[in-house]
């Protein structure tokens, strides 16, 4: 696991107040949303605005792009490496 993907799953774990979940118990490639580690669309925008926040990386919620980067941790982090190559 990259110190990137560690972050994220720290991110998203502080983010959303997951106290029974620990980085190590969410796998990097599996779906966050519905099956996966479960999470809503509520979940999505408090990920979106963290991401915003720590990142300063932009985000249209209505784009399909934007459902493709919250596809799974791997994919934020190709989201966040892209933006920083910017």
């Amino acid at each position: 696991m990259s110190n990137l993907q560690l972050e994220i799953k720290q991110m998203i774990i502080e983010t959303l107040d997951l106290e029974d979940i620990e980085p190590n118990d969410i796998v990097d490639d599996e779906p966050l949303f519905v099956e996966g580690l479960g999470l809503d669309s509520i979940d999505a925008l408090e990920i979106g605005l963290a991401l915003q926040k720590r990142y300063g990386i932009k985000l249209k919620a209505d784009s399909e792009d934007t459902r493709e980067h919250f596809a799974s941790i791997n994919a934020l982090a190709v989201l966040i490496e892209s933006q920083r190559a910017i």
